[in-house]
């Protein structure tokens, strides 16, 4: 049963006939862990806690810096300097104290990827990095959890949901097989990124969460949502399993967690 604090805050999720009471119970039972407290992770934690997720677990090894605050809407120019998880997790419990917030202030291995991944029913990986990206694929895939991966850079993203465990749904490496080698893909901070492009993104990623906390709607599972930003243009592409995969594939060869990078 709601509260009528609950009830109030949560009014116009109540009010859809596709989420009301069931659906909020639903979304305040999920279990979400965010990985990245940066320009994806950050409106993606700041909507989860809003929209009432029960448990919200935040994952970053990084301190506030100046040149975040452009596109990372989680904190605050005082916030400089301060861990990412500390000031996130405050600003997080300030905005909806019903959420149980669970700071991870560290860099996921894949030492401690599992055991990390284990008290959650969903993972939304806002990293900026491949090493991340693969590594969260597999420990989710071995786990059977949902994930919710999404990307951005300059002026574009791209959003999916991997469900790689199932019969007839890809995982990551499905899309992309192996890491490309280290340093021929530029980063954020060598390519720039437009902050609210990221924003973008990390709303939608929020609502594939919600989405699939809730129940609602048709998700992103075998599909590839891309988004050009100067074009305003989205568009959805197939992806189906890919019978080769080194993972979720017929003849699989990873068999267990693979040190990233």
């Amino acid at each position: 049963m709601l509260s009528d604090d609950e009830v109030e805050r949560y009014a116009r999720h109540l009010v859809l006939r596709e989420v009301g009471g069931p659906g909020q119970g639903k979304i305040r039972a999920a279990r979400v862990l965010v990985v990245g407290a940066g320009g994806l992770g950050s409106p993606v934690a700041l909507y989860l806690a809003a929209a009432g997720i029960g448990k919200l677990g935040l994952v970053d090894d990084d301190a506030v810096s100046l040149s975040n605050l452009q596109r990372q809407i989680l904190f605050r120019t005082a916030d400089i300097g301060r861990p990412k998880v500390e000031a996130g997790a405050e600003a997080l419990k300030a905005l909806n104290p019903g959420v149980q917030i669970e700071s991870h202030t560290m860099r996921i291995t894949a030492a401690n990827a599992l055991e990390l991944i284990a008290g959650y029913d969903i993972v939304a990986d806002g990293s900026d990095n491949f090493a991340t990206r693969f590594l969260l694929n597999d420990a989710c895939f071995f786990a059977k959890k949902v994930l919710v991966s999404a990307a951005v850079t300059e002026f574009e993203g791209q959003l999916a949901t991997y469900k790689g465990y199932a019969p007839d749904l890809p995982c990551y490496r499905c899309l992309f097989a192996a890491p490309p080698p280290p340093g021929t893909v530029p980063n954020c901070s060598e390519t720039g990124v437009l902050g609210a492009a990221a924003g973008v993104m990390g709303s939608l990623q929020a609502l594939e969460v919600l989405k699939e906390a809730a129940g609602l709607g048709t998700g992103l599972s075998g599909k590839v949502l891309t988004y050009k930003a100067l074009n305003a243009e989205f568009r959805i592409a197939r992806l189906a399993k890919d019978p080769a995969c080194a993972l979720c594939g017929n003849a699989p060869t990873i068999t267990g967690l693979l040190c990233q990078g």
